[in-house]
């Protein structure tokens, strides 16, 4: 199934993270992708060096788990919140040209307060992983 990331998520250029929803589980979790070039953004001479920003990569995770919110009944035309990072590794930079693969599981959700652990793998490698606190308006 073809998802649209504006479908799930407010955010717009140049604050849309995502470029494809892969996958979509109401509540339990959700994958998408990113394809990282040289002309994001983020990135600048300076920083082509180093790569991307990491809290940047925790945002693509955060905008992973707000469609496996807002994509639930109950939540629909609601605001999700990033409530923060529990806690974020990084075991290596994102640089242009790397094809990242995001996926966000819920793993808590009672009332309007989810929490979701996260990973971001490029080539089958995970790179990042964080867990990530939601809260819903």
């Amino acid at each position: 199934m073809d998802y649209n990331v504006q479908d799930f998520i407010p955010q717009r250029f140049p604050f849309q993270m995502l470029d494809k929803i892969v996958e979509v589980n109401p509540g339990v979790g959700a994958k998408a992708e990113k394809l990282l070039t040289v002309n994001e953004w983020f990135f600048s001479k300076q920083h082509l060096e180093f790569g991307m920003p990491r809290p940047i990569a925790m945002e693509m995770l955060a905008q992973t788990g707000v469609c496996a919110l807002l994509s639930m009944p109950e939540y629909k035309g609601k605001n999700v919140f990033f409530g923060g990072i529990k806690e974020a590794t990084y075991k290596d930079s994102f640089r242009p040209g790397d094809k990242l693969e995001l996926a966000v599981e819920m793993t808590k959700l009672k009332r309007n307060i989810g929490e979701g652990h996260g990973t971001v793998t490029r080539d089958g490698e995970v790179i990042c992983e964080g867990t990530l606190i939601f809260a819903i308006e």
